[in-house]
């Protein structure tokens, strides 16, 4: 089993419940964690063997463009993309955290977890 991750990249994204939060936007940060059995034997050294995690952050940019309501949506459409261009993973895990949420007092970061487990379980 072979993991490939993104930790901390970040992102401007207009998401948000509220019209101001997708008006004035905020800054994301998202963890993204593949765990796959190899196509091929990695001796090969062919990037097309792997999970290139390069094109993860490209997914990930391009769901980034599109504002949402809810990070939840947000999370799921980013595991949706990474499934159907590298149907052979596993697990997918993707982190989302909106930082500075706009609540009464100060607040680091709200977040979102979403694992999808090609077996179901």
């Amino acid at each position: 089993m072979i993991n490939v991750a993104l930790h901390g990249a970040e992102f401007f994204g207009r998401h948000g419940f509220y019209p101001e939060e997708q008006l004035l936007g905020s800054k994301f940060i998202v963890d993204i964690s593949v765990d796959f059995e190899p196509k091929a034997e990695l001796l090969h050294d062919r990037l097309s063997d792997t999970v290139n995690y390069e094109h993860l952050y490209e997914l990930t940019y391009t769901q980034m463009q599109h504002p949402r309501k809810l990070i939840e949506s947000l999370c799921q459409a980013i595991i949706n993309d990474i499934v159907k261009h590298y149907p052979y993973v596993d697990t997918v895990s993707v982190t989302i955290k909106k930082l500075n949420p706009p609540m009464k007092g100060k607040v680091a970061h709200s977040g979102v977890t979403i694992t999808h487990r090609a077996n179901g379980i």
